[in-house]
């Protein structure tokens, strides 16, 4: 059975050490993250696999959803909840068929509804957009308008990802808009207070679905 998504998605840092790691997810996962994605692009395969096996089994331990960024023959090793794959990154369709019906398929969308349109027919799980804002991870990356959502809400009946520059202080635009999951690292693995942070986004989701 697939894991749900919803309020808060953690997407790691870059970080050489893994306990260091494994202590900041863990404090990600205390603050009640739904989801976190592995997302480390310059260690080396052997230091990749190491930390994704630490986090797998955290995440495990938490129920919550581990996922793999960019990499599906990664994601099936480790035995992850499922993978996310930007435009670049394999064929989707293929990417469905490996992982099977069970684990999750994210797609990043950008600032594009067709390339929506392209991961639905695909059989994704969730639809990935942004950046919405300025990010310091990204700065050269596409912006997405807030618009993007409602107008991705009323054509597919998928969970909505925003991504790039979310902070607490403009999140609530972000869940306005229609965005059912708020992907963050910086506002939260920043944090001088990782788990207190995530908390907070949290209870902001939780708030504004009752609002709704």
């Amino acid at each position: 059975m697939k894991l749900k998504l919803a309020g808060l998605y953690a997407v790691t840092p870059e970080e050489p050490r893994t306990d260091i790691l494994v202590g900041k997810v863990g404090q990600a996962l205390e603050g009640g993250a739904s989801v976190v994605q592995f997302r480390n692009k310059t260690s080396s395969p052997e230091l990749r696999r190491e930390q994704g096996r630490a986090l797998a089994a955290l995440c495990r331990a938490a129920g919550a959803a581990f996922i793999v960024n960019d990499d599906l023959a990664l994601a099936l090793e480790l035995g992850a909840d499922g993978v996310h794959l930007g435009g670049e990154d394999g064929d989707l369709a293929e990417a469905r068929r490996r992982l099977g019906q069970g684990r999750l398929l994210g797609a990043s969308c950008y600032n594009r509804i067709e390339l929506a349109e392209v991961a639905a027919r695909a059989g994704v799980d969730y639809l990935a957009f942004g950046s919405v804002f300025s990010s310091s991870t990204k700065p050269g990356a596409v912006r997405a308008p807030l618009s993007l959502f409602a107008e991705a809400r009323r054509r597919f009946d998928l969970p909505l990802v925003a991504i790039g520059g979310i902070t607490l202080q403009n999140a609530p635009q972000v869940f306005a808009a229609g965005a059912d999951v708020v992907a963050v690292i910086s506002a939260v693995f920043d944090a001088s207070d990782i788990a207190a942070s995530a908390a907070s986004f949290t209870r902001l989701h939780q708030s504004q679905r009752m609002q709704q």
